[in-house]
This record gives structure tokens, sequence and C-alpha cells, in this order.
């Protein structure tokens, strides 16, 4: 499918959720990102080195995504690339990352963040 010119572009996914500062801190640490804007506790930027800004913003009835359950949708996900997951799980776990589904089998497993939204850590086992 062809697109006919760029209406804009992306510059930060936003997340809902019931703490701010303490979720961009769980993403900072495994991210590698740093903080760049907190005004206040209702938002709180991120962003990692290359441009990469993720936002999370206060929602006072914030409800988690149900996953694996297929009533409910995810709503979203990130897929986090990692040299090694037997490395990187243990360092997602201890900030406070809940394995969610183990795929030894394949090259991700799903996890859930503090708050329950989904991602994944992915490896290629050597591939580049």
């Amino acid at each position: 499918m062809m697109t006919e010119g760029k209406v804009g572009s992306l510059r930060t996914v936003v997340l809902d959720c019931p703490d701010p500062p303490k979720l961009a801190e769980f993403y900072a640490r495994l991210l590698g990102a740093e903080l760049t804007d907190a005004p206040d506790d209702t938002w709180v930027v991120i962003e990692e080195p290359g441009g990469r800004r993720l936002a999370f913003q206060h929602a006072p009835q914030y409800r988690p995504p149900r996953f694996p359950d297929p009533e409910a949708s995810q709503q979203i996900h990130f897929d986090v690339l990692v040299d090694d997951i037997e490395e990187a799980e243990p360092q997602a776990l201890a900030l406070g990352a809940r394995l969610v589904q183990a795929n030894d089998d394949k090259q991700f497993r799903v996890y859930a963040d503090p708050v329950g939204h989904t991602f994944c850590l992915i490896w290629l086992h050597g591939q580049s």
C-alpha cells in the first residue's frame, strides 16, 4: 500500500497508569532511559538514547489489561530486545516485572509491568 505524503511523526507513546513517577522509574531502569519532563505527579516523560520517548499520565480510574484473557484486549504492549534472556529476565523481575507467559521454544517471553501493561523480552539467539 502506497502512502502519499506524511502527516506527522510519532513523538511519544503515552501510558495511562495510577502512579506516573513510579511507572516511569520502572521503564527508565528497564530501558536505560532518562527522566526528561515531570512537571508534577500526573505527567512524567522518559527518553531513551536515540530519542524514543515514553510518557506516563495519571489515570485515577485505571484498570489494567488482562492477559492472556481472550475476552480482554492488551491495549498496547512493548517488545524489548535483549542480548541474553537468562540475564535480562531476573533484572526485569527485580525491577517489579511479573512473568506472564514463558515461551522457551520461541524467541520471546511475556511479562507485565508493575501496573499490568504487558511487554515482551525478545532475544535473537545470537542472530543480528
